[in-house]
Parts: structure tokens; C-alpha cells; sequence
């Protein structure tokens, strides 16, 4: 294995030890190594703006794991803070390596090899790696973007944007249809960000609500992809329009949900909490000059 220090690794999803993982000696069961390399390769995927299930289903195989080795160099303890980094550190025709590494701090814990075929789901009998999640991989480690961000007109998103309201606020929040699209999408600043197979992952619009005043709203990420910035770089998106536009502030109704999130970003909470499509909401605000 390459070198592996913690500044070698740019996925790195943060775990605590808990009781139930640790034996009589309060150090980790070494079975359980294995399991936090496992939830880190669902975070990998996070970071790559690629849901799992969907990515795959729509490339027509699925990876299977073919080897998996762990080496110990030392022992993670009740309640402490591990940091799980993964690459990407080999790409061949139908497999794809792997190289994991478990720190405390500064300390180098484990590190492990996890080897995946890329298979049909079906048969499981390997075949080539798509070219195009093959070049996701690569540019990922390579610190290139992995997400695209449209900020436009209605008609330039349009058929994207629906597919991924109708997911988001009618399939999973039971929304109706009724209350997700309205005549203000033609006038609106829309902003969307895909993945580099070309998926709507996240996306938002910007409206005039009063001179000077911006109002931010429909903002729906990917369920299996949020908390992953996709939702931030829409906002983000739509902060710089109605700045260039010279609007002096900007509002939204957050669900209460939510509000941590804008909150974050700057968001001041004004007013009660009231009902809206059935679910908690709070107006938030943020000034630009």
C-alpha cells in the first residue's frame, strides 16, 4: 500500500466507538473493522454525487466484494473518534482496489485492502467497468469537481428539476402535485446541480418576492445525498443571483427540519413556526448588504 497518512486520503468519514463494539478489554471486536470500512464506502459514494442503487441500476451491474484484508497496527477504544479514510487506488478492467486506513488523531490504527468486481447483477459474472463511472472515480481522486452546477432559466432545467421534485417533495414528503409546480417557475432563477453521469441531484429556485427582496425556495436534494454540500451549492447558487441582481436580501420557508442547515449558512429564523403543505416551517433570512 501507498503511504497512509491522514493527509493522504480525501474521503474520510468520521465514527465513535461505541459498547457494543468493543470486548472486555474496551478495545474494538477486530470483526467490526471491516463494518466501519463498509459505512465509509457508502460515504465514498456520498462524496462522489453517485446514489448507489440508482448509479448502478442505470449502468445495468453492481460491485461485489471479491477480497477484503485488514492489518491491525494498534487498537481504536471505547469512545473514541476514528477517522475511516478510503481511495480509490486502482481501476482494472472489471475490479476496482480499494485501500482503507483507520485513524485516532495523528495515529495510524488499520489499514485494509477491499477489493470489488464489477459484476452483472443477475449472473454475478464480471464485465468491464463502464467507462463513465471509471472516469468519476478518477477524477474524485484526482480533486477534480464531481458535480456540475446550472444556475438559469426554467426551460434550460425543467425536465430535470421535475424528475427530481416529483422524488423528493410528491414520491417521498406525500406533497401534491398540485403544490409543487405554479406559473412562477417561468419567471424564476432556477439553479441544479448533476453528478457526472448527467443525474439531477439537487436543485432550488429564486424569486422576486418584493423590490430588493429574493425569495429562495423548492429546494430538493437527492435523499440518499444530503447532508454532502449538494444543497449548500444550490444556495449558494441562488445567493449570487439575487446579489447580481442587487437584492438586499434574501428569505425562504425552511422546514423546521431544515433550519440547522440555513441556519448555518448565515440564515437568521424571523417569526413563528407555522404549517405549510402540511409540514413545519419557519421563514428565515439572510441580508446582503
Amino acid at each position: 500500500m501507498a503511504s497512509t497518512r491522514r493527509a493522504d486520503f480525501r474521503n474520510l468519514h468520521r465514527l465513535q466507538v461505541r459498547w457494543a463494539e468493543v470486548d472486555m478489554q474496551k478495545i474494538v471486536f477486530n470483526a467490526h473493522y471491516l463494518m466501519y470500512f463498509d459505512t465509509a464506502i457508502s460515504d465514498y459514494w456520498r462524496r462522489l454525487a453517485l446514489p448507489y442503487e440508482a448509479t448502478l441500476h442505470a449502468l445495468g451491474g453492481d460491485l461485489f466484494v471479491k477480497k477484503a484484508s485488514v492489518e491491525y497496527h494498534s487498537s481504536a477504544r471505547y469512545d473514541d473518534n476514528i477517522d475511516v479514510g478510503l481511495r480509490c487506488a486502482r481501476i482494472g478492467t472489471s475490479s476496482v482496489l480499494f485501500e482503507g486506513a483507520i485513524f485516532r488523531g495523528d495515529t495510524l490504527l488499520i489499514t485494509s485492502e477491499l477489493l470489488y468486481v464489477y459484476a452483472n447483477p443477475a449472473t454475478q459474472t464480471s464485465q468491464p467497468v463502464p467507462a463513465a463511472l471509471r472516469a468519476v472515480f478518477e477524477a474524485y481522486e484526482a480533486g477534480e469537481p464531481v458535480t456540475d452546477l446550472q444556475v438559469g432559466a426554467w426551460d434550460s432545467v425543467r425536465e430535470q428539476a421535475s424528475t427530481l421534485r416529483t422524488d423528493v417533495f410528491v414520491q417521498e414528503q406525500g406533497i401534491g402535485a398540485h403544490m409543487v409546480w405554479d406559473d412562477a417557475d417561468a419567471t424564476a432563477v432556477h439553479a441544479l446541480v448533476s453528478n457526472k453521469l448527467g443525474r439531477p441531484v439537487a436543485t432550488g429556485r429564486l424569486l422576486q418576492h418584493a423590490p430588493q427582496v429574493g425569495r429562495i425556495g423548492r429546494m430538493a436534494v437527492d435523499r440518499g445525498l444530503r447532508g454532502s454540500r449538494l444543497g449548500r451549492d444550490v444556495l449558494v447558487g441562488l445567493v449570487n443571483a439575487a446579489r447580481q441582481r442587487g437584492d438586499r436580501e434574501v428569505m425562504l420557508h425552511a422546514q423546521c427540519s431544515a433550519e440547522g442547515f440555513y441556519t448555518r449558512l448565515g440564515f437568521v429564523a424571523r417569526g413563528l413556526v407555522f404549517e405549510e403543505a402540511g409540514i413545519q416551517h419557519i421563514e428565515m433570512v439572510l441580508p446582503l448588504r
